[in-house]
C-alpha cells in the first residue's frame, strides 16, 4: 500500500497513538452516558425511562455523518478535517455539561457527535494511506485496543462520577484529553488528500439521511415523543419512501453514495441485513441495563456502573477464541446458533428481580458479553470478507453506517416498547414488570436474525484472519 508522502519517524511513532486517543474519547463518551442517565434525568426534570434521545441523538449525527468524511479529508485535507474533529467534540462535550435542559442537551450531543463521527474514520484513513500493508494490520490492531479499554471503564467511571461529583464532569473529563489532543492533531496529523476533486453524491446523501433521520423519529414517535400514530404512520412512510427513491436512483448513477452492486455479494447483503436486526436487539442493551439497576432494582449509579464491568470482560475474553471457532464450524452455523443464543440470554434478563443473587447476575452479564463479542465479530467478518479490493472501502462505509443506525433504532425501538408497557404513573413492581416486557420483544427480535444468517452457504469457511479489528468496540 503506497502512500503519497514518507512519515518522518517521530511522525510515525506519535500518529498511532494520537488515532487511539481520539477512538479512546469516542468509545469512552459511548459507554460512559448510560449509567448516569437516571442522574441527568432528574437533575433536568424529566423520566429517566424517556432519556433514550441524548443516546439516539448521538448515534443517529454519526451514522449521518461517516459517508461524508472520507470526502471531508480529501477536500479539506486531513490535517484540518481531523482537527475539526477533535474541536468539535470537544466542544460539543462542553456545551454537554453546560446545559440546563433536554433539548439543549440534545442539540449538544448533535454537536459532539458531528466531531465524533469524523474523528475515527479520518484517522483510519490516514493511516491507511500512511504505512505499507506490512505495517498496517499490526498499527490498526495497536489502535482498536482502546476500543476494548472504554467499554471496560466507561460505565464504572460515569457510575462514579456521578455518585461523587455530578453528572458534567462524564463531559468535563474531555476537555483536557481534547486539548492535548487538538495541539497534537495540528502538529503530527499529515495533510493528506487525494488529487483532483471527487464528486460527492449530495442528492444521495440528503435522500439517505432523510429516510434514517425520519424512521428513527417514528420509532422515537411511539415512545418519548407520544405522537399520534397518523403521524408516526406518515413519518414512518416518508422515511421509507426516501429510502426507495435513493436506491432506484443510486443504480442509475457513476458515483453512488453506496452502490447496490455491493448486494450482489450474497455474503455481504446476508451480513449487512444480518447486522441491522441483530443490533436491533443487543444494541439497546447498554442503554436498557444501567435504566434497569437503578431505576427498577435501587442500584445507586456506582454500583450499576461495576455490574456493566462483565460485559466488557466478557467480550475480551472471548475474542481470541473468534478465528478457531469460524475456522472450525464456519459462519453460518456459528452465526445461526449464537444468534438464538444471543436472544435467548437478552429475553432471560427478564428474569432477574430484585432477589437475584449479584454474582448470578454478574455471571448472566459476562454471558452476554462473550456471545455478543462473537456475534459482533463474526457479522463483521462475514459482511466484508468477500469483497472486492474496489468494493472495499464502500463496503466497510455502508457497514459503520448500519452499526451506528441498527444500534440507534435498537435504543428507539427499547425506548418505545419501554414507554409502551409502562402505566402512566407506575412504581415499583410495575415498572420492573415494563422492563421484563421489553427484555422479552428485545430478545425476540434478536432472535430473527438467526433466519437470514441461516441464507449463508451450507459450507462456508472464510478466511478468519480478516477479522476486522474493531469487531468489539460496540459492547
Amino acid at each position: 500500500m503506497s502512500h503519497p508522502a514518507p512519515l518522518d519517524p517521530q511522525t510515525a511513532r506519535v500518529l498511532p497513538w494520537l488515532v487511539a486517543i481520539a477512538f479512546f474519547m469516542q468509545t469512552l463518551d459511548g459507554t460512559i452516558l448510560n449509567t448516569a442517565l437516571p442522574a441527568m434525568a432528574r437533575d433536568l426534570a424529566e423520566d429517566p425511562l424517556r432519556m433514550q434521545g441524548v443516546v439516539i441523538a448521538y448515534m443517529l449525527t454519526v451514522a449521518l455523518l461517516i459517508p461524508a468524511s472520507g470526502w471531508l479529508a480529501d477536500r479539506f485535507g486531513t490535517r484540518r478535517t481531523f482537527f475539526g474533529a477533535i474541536v468539535l467534540f470537544t466542544l460539543g462535550s462542553l456545551l454537554c455539561a453546560l446545559s440546563v435542559s433536554f433539548n439543549q442537551l440534545v442539540i449538544a450531543r448533535v454537536v459532539q457527535a458531528i466531531g465524533g463521527a469524523l474523528m475515527l474514520p479520518v484517522g483510519r484513513l490516514v493511516i491507511l494511506r500512511s504505512y505499507p500493508r506490512s505495517e498496517f494490520v499490526r498499527v490498526m490492531a495497536f489502535i482498536a485496543l482502546p476500543g476494548l479499554v472504554g467499554p471496560l471503564i466507561g460505565p464504572t467511571l460515569g457510575g462514579w462520577l456521578v455518585e461523587y461529583t455530578s453528572w458534567h464532569w462524564i463531559f468535563l473529563i474531555n476537555l483536557p484529553v481534547g486539548v492535548i489532543g487538538g495541539i497534537a492533531a495540528f502538529r503530527y496529523m499529515p495533510d493528506l488528500r487525494l488529487p483532483g476533486r471527487m464528486r460527492f453524491d449530495t442528492l444521495g446523501f440528503v435522500l439517505f439521511g432523510a429516510a434514517m433521520l425520519l424512521i428513527t423519529i417514528a420509532l422515537e414517535g411511539l415512545g418519548e415523543l407520544h405522537m399520534p400514530h397518523a403521524r408516526v404512520l406518515l413519518l414512518l412512510f416518508g422515511g421509507i419512501a426516501c429510502l426507495a427513491a435513493y436506491w432506484l436512483r443510486a443504480g442509475h448513477v457513476e458515483r453512488p453514495l453506496f452502490s447496490p452492486r455491493l448486494f450482489h455479494n450474497r455474503s455481504f447483503a446476508v451480513g449487512i441485513l444480518g447486522n441491522l436486526f441483530a443490533r436491533l436487539g443487543s444494541g439497546s442493551l447498554p442503554f436498557l441495563t444501567p435504566l434497569l439497576l437503578q431505576v427498577a432494582l435501587g442500584y445507586s449509579p456506582a454500583e450499576a456502573g461495576m455490574t456493566m464491568i462483565p460485559l466488557a470482560l466478557g467480550a475480551m475474553t472471548v475474542k481470541p477464541l473468534a478465528k478457531p471457532l469460524f475456522d472450525r464450524l464456519g459462519y453460518r452455523r456459528i452465526l445461526t446458533a449464537n444468534t438464538l443464543l444471543l436472544g435467548g440470554l437478552i429475553a432471560s434478563l427478564a428474569l432477574i428481580g430484585p432477589d437475584t443473587p449479584t454474582p448470578w447476575l454478574l455471571v448472566h452479564l459476562g454471558l452476554i458479553g462473550m456471545v455478543n463479542s462473537m456475534q459482533f465479530t463474526a457479522m463483521n467478518t462475514v459482511t466484508l470478507i468477500d469483497l472486492r479490493d474496489e468494493d472495499a472501502s464502500s463496503g466497510n462505509s455502508l457497514l459503520s453506517v448500519v452499526v451506528q443506525l441498527s444500534m440507534s433504532l435498537g435504543v428507539a425501538s427499547a425506548g418505545a416498547l419501554l414507554g409502551g408497557f409502562t402505566v402512566p404513573g407506575a412504581g415499583g413492581e410495575e415498572v420492573l414488570q415494563a422492563f421484563h416486557y421489553t427484555f422479552l420483544c428485545i430478545g425476540g427480535m434478536a432472535m430473527l436474525a438467526a433466519a437470514l444468517f441461516f441464507q449463508l452457504e451450507p459450507a462456508e469457511r472464510k478466511r478468519s484472519h480478516r477479522v476486522d479489528t474493531d469487531a468489539d468496540v460496540e459492547t
